[in-house]
C-alpha cells in the first residue's frame, strides 16, 4: 500500500507545474523539537502562558527565563535533518516552488531552502513592540534578562519576532502562503495534523482550487480522510526520501 501510494504521489509531482510543500513541527522532530502539543509536547513541560502577548508586554521579565530557556537554548541548538535537506534538494531540482511552515525554528532556510514562508513568525529576529525596530538574533545578547530595543531614544523590552497567543499572522507571511496556496496544483503535506487555525485551512484552500494533496505523516490526521489524494504513512525524512527516489526514478 505504501509503495502505491508513493508512486501516485511521485506522478502528481511528475505533471506538476507548482507544488508547494506545507510543513509543521513533526518535520523538525527529528532534530530533537518535540511538538508543542500533545504526547511528549512541549506544553507539557512548559507553561503556554509564557507566549501570552499581554502578559509578557506588562511583565516580560517573569516570561523571559523560559522564552530564552526554550527558544533560545533548546531550539537554538537544533540542527536540520535529512527532511529539511531533502526538501531544499527538490527546490533546487524545481520540484517544490514554495514552502509555507508553520515552524519558527529556521531549520528550513538552515538546510538552503530558499523560498520559505514562515505563517508564525520566525526565532532568529526580534521586533521592538514600541519603535517597530527589527533586530537579527546574531545583533542582540541573549542574557538572563530580557532585550531591550539598542535605540537610545526607545530602550523597550524587544519581543521575539514569532507571533504569541493573542497576536495575528504576519501580513506579508499570510499573504505569500495564500498566494502560493492559491497557485499551487499540488501541496505535499508534511508533519502537521491540521489542528492550528488557521494555518490548517491552507491545504482545504488548496484542496477547493482543485490542488492536489500529498500528505506524509507517521499517523493519520484531519486530513487523511478528507482531502488527502496519497497518504505516505511514515516519518518526514523517510518518506521523503522514497517519494524523490521514485520521482527521479520516473524521470530516468
Amino acid at each position: 500500500m505504501l509503495e502505491i501510494e508513493i508512486k501516485k504521489a511521485a506522478e502528481y509531482i511528475r505533471l506538476s507545474c507548482h507544488t508547494v510543500a506545507f510543513t509543521g513541527a513533526g518535520i523538525s522532530v527529528e532534530s530533537g523539537i518535540p511538538p508543542f502539543r500533545g504526547e511528549g509536547g512541549l506544553w507539557n513541560t512548559y507553561d503556554p502562558g509564557i507566549l501570552d502577548l499581554d502578559t509578557y508586554l506588562r511583565a516580560p521579565e517573569q516570561a523571559w527565563p523560559a522564552i530564552r530557556n526554550l527558544f533560545y537554548d533548546f531550539f537554538g541548538a537544533a540542527q536540520p535533518n535529512e527532511a529539511h535537506y531533502i526538501l531544499a534538494e527538490m527546490e533546487r531540482l524545481a520540484l517544490v516552488k514554495e514552502i509555507i511552515t508553520q515552524n519558527i525554528d529556521n531549520l528550513h532556510q538552515k538546510a538552503g531552502s530558499k523560498k520559505v514562508y514562515e505563517f508564525h513568525g520566525r526565532l532568529n529576529y526580534f521586533v521592538c513592540p514600541k519603535c517597530q525596530t527589527y533586530y537579527k538574533l546574531e545583533d542582540i545578547e541573549i542574557t538572563q534578562d530580557p532585550p531591550k530595543c539598542l535605540s537610545e531614544s526607545c530602550s523597550a523590552v524587544l519581543k521575539p519576532d514569532f507571533i504569541f497567543f493573542g497576536e495575528g499572522i504576519p501580513e506579508q507571511a499570510y499573504k505569500n502562503s495564500m498566494w502560493a496556496a492559491r497557485n499551487a496544483d499540488v501541496l505535499l503535506i508534511i508533519g502537521t495534523s491540521g489542528e492550528i487555525m488557521p494555518a490548517s485551512s491552507i491545504p482545504i484552500m488548496a484542496k477547493q482550487k482543485g490542488c492536489k494533496i500529498i500528505e506524509i505523516n507517521p499517523n493519520k490526521t484531519n486530513y487523511t480522510s478528507t482531502i488527502t489524494d496519497a497518504f505516505i504513512q511514515a516519518k518526514a525524512s523517510e518518506g521523503l526520501s522514497k517519494l524523490v527516489q521514485e520521482i527521479k526514478a520516473i524521470q530516468l
